[in-house]
């Protein structure tokens, strides 16, 4: 038992970092329908914004984290008006085919001008291990999920409680009718954007404390189970996001601690076809009949 309890604690630690980066494919979907998988290096560029302020400039972990959520604003802000604004109003696989590639692009632009070797990422934060009934948690994965925790309630109260979250929800039920009102759906899309991308910049710096490592490439692996995510909660619900990021988290730690970690991969996408089987919109998705 102490083993179980063990993993479900590592469990949650990486389920809520998945989450964090699971909202922003949520929130994009939601609003233009679209699968941005150039997300997943928007967390990578957040984490070598990390290993960079930290190194040179001294920054302690929260101005770390809250440069890296602007970072990773401003980034999915400029992807989405040079990229995918001027398709919004093509078929919907020429705007995937961008996503996939402006993803290659940034791989490989932090690949040519910061070389493809791995980080170690400094660790500002002393690491303290408490044992509570003969299970390790350390500090790191208290801060961890407590971060993600507070950015994903900070986010859910952005999106019910502001004007920005109103105009948001009603360009995802009816971005026509909300254009009619009087909302700018342009500024909202790149909201949603900025949003959803300073969730990934802040993963970034916490998957380089909970690892202890970067590369130009970190970002693709878990953006794809981040995606998986997503889909497994409901694509465009934040709180479907949230409890898939989490339940991908620890399908993976449970199924490392059982001696299966090469099949960790294959688990996540098992378990995604056998919920879809059963729930074909997801834990917290709305099946929508369309007249035809």
């Amino acid at each position: 038992m102490q083993t179980f309890f063990q993993q479900i604690i590592n469990g949650l630690s990486l389920g809520s970092i998945y989450a964090l980066l699971a909202l922003g494919y949520t929130m994009v979907y939601g609003i233009i329908k679209l699968i941005n998988f150039a997300h997943g290096d928007i967390y990578m560029l957040g984490a070598f914004w990390g290993y960079y302020s930290i190194n040179a400039w001294h920054f302690n972990f929260i101005e770390a984290l809250l440069s890296s959520m602007v970072v990773g604003a401003i980034s999915g802000v400029i992807i989405e008006y040079f990229a995918y604004r001027p398709l919004r109003h093509s078929p919907r696989i020429t705007a995937l085919i961008t996503a996939i590639g402006v993803s290659f692009f940034l791989e490989n632009g932090m690949a040519y001008l910061f070389t493809s070797d791995t980080r170690s990422f400094p660790q500002v934060i002393q690491q303290h291990n408490y044992n509570i009934g003969g299970v390790l948690i350390s500090n790191i994965q208290i801060l961890i999920l407590v971060t993600a925790c507070i950015l994903m309630v900070l986010l859910q109260l952005i999106i019910k409680r502001t004007k920005m979250g109103k105009a948001m929800r009603a360009v995802s039920v009816d971005a026509d009718a909300a254009e009619l009102v009087g909302i700018n759906i342009n500024r909202t899309i790149s909201f949603t954007f900025a949003l959803g991308s300073s969730m990934a910049g802040a993963a970034g710096v916490l998957i380089g404390l909970y690892y202890n490592s970067i590369d130009p490439l970190m970002g693709m692996t878990p953006g794809i189970k981040a995606f998986v995510a997503a889909v497994l909660g409901g694509i465009g619900s934040v709180p479907g996001a949230s409890l898939g990021g989490f339940l991908i988290g620890m399908l993976e730690t449970l199924f490392q601690s059982i001696g299966l970690s090469a099949y960790k991969d294959a688990v996540v996408y098992v378990v995604l076809i056998i919920i879809l089987l059963i729930l074909p919109a997801g834990i917290f998705g709305k099946n929508v009949k369309e007249k035809v």
